[in-house]
């Protein structure tokens, strides 16, 4: 039987968590539980949140009573049991570690609803192997957005060994209510569609940079032009972070056995370094500060 989804829980209170759990609020409408290991993680992620909304208020795309109503619809948390009482759709938007995801998945088993739908906003990582510390396996899909959530209108919705139709039914009805279209991936492939794709590009336009053949604004400029992307590949690395494009790297080196996604030893040394693009203020770019969506 196909359960109305009416609560939404997500894990995870960071760049990603912050956006969807706003997004499942604002547009789909659901009450959202956001959760985060610790306090800070969940005060900074409200924080973004009512800093996303008030944009959409000064743009005219909501009223001021939406936006009031689209934030105190989230209820943040550090509690697990708290964060998954009564909800249909749990969305793991977790750092991209699978140790770290494994253990949260037992752990979300034990306490979330067995007819919930436990779906990984992961990058890269298998939803099968995410999906073996779950007692249901059939209830886990991938669910995954895009850079910001609040704006990019895809969700890649990705099958794994063990997921049933009626998981990926629920998952592509919640996502069409969020107002985003969705692809299905039929096959657990590492980086699924579009990081298969992309990442590799990436990787390229920084062995260009590490080989002197051009400077990262002249990168992004021949790419935003010459193949319309609407952001170059160094701006697009620094603003979801070099260190997430470093570790579906090493997931697509264990998972295909293939030397060419190995991660150019420029990426690695920034990753090493700190530089970590906007959420550490340095990356290709500088950036206002830690977090910020502005270069200097």
């Amino acid at each position: 039987m196909n359960q109305k989804t009416t609560k939404v829980a997500v894990l995870g209170a960071g760049l990603m968590g912050h956006g969807i759990a706003q997004v499942a609020s604002q547009v789909g409408g659901f009450d959202v539980s956001m959760l985060d290991v610790e306090q800070r993680f969940v005060d900074r992620g409200v924080q973004m949140v009512k800093e996303s909304v008030a944009k959409f208020v000064e743009k005219g795309k909501l009223t001021k009573d939406q936006g009031n109503e689209a934030i105190s619809r989230i209820h943040p948390t550090t509690d697990l049991a708290e964060a998954l009482q009564g909800a249909q759709l749990i969305i793991e938007a977790a750092t991209e570690d699978p140790k770290l995801k494994l253990e949260l998945y037992q752990r979300v088993s034990k306490l979330a609803d067995d007819n919930a739908v436990i779906a990984s906003n992961t990058s890269s990582i298998s939803i099968t192997l995410l999906a073996s510390a779950t007692k249901i396996p059939e209830n886990v899909c991938g669910m995954h957005f895009f850079n910001p959530p609040q704006l990019m209108p895809l969700v890649e919705v990705i099958r794994g060994k063990k997921t049933s139709d009626l998981t990926i039914e629920r998952v592509r009805e919640a996502s069409s209510k969020m107002g985003k279209e969705t692809v299905l991936c039929k096959k657990d492939s590492p980086g699924f569609i579009v990081n298969r794709i992309l990442v590799p590009a990436l990787n390229e336009a920084i062995f260009l940079v590490q080989e002197g053949v051009a400077d990262p604004e002249d990168i992004d400029k021949a790419v935003k032009l010459g193949l319309n992307w609407p952001m170059g590949p160094l701006h697009l690395l620094d603003y979801v972070g070099l260190d997430t494009t470093f570790n579906i790297t090493q997931v697509f080196m264990e998972e295909f056995q293939d030397s060419k996604f190995r991660p150019s030893p420029l990426l690695r040394e920034m990753v090493r370094a700190g530089m970590l693009g906007r959420k550490s203020g340095k990356g290709f770019y500088e950036w206002d500060s830690p977090g910020s969506t502005k270069t200097k």
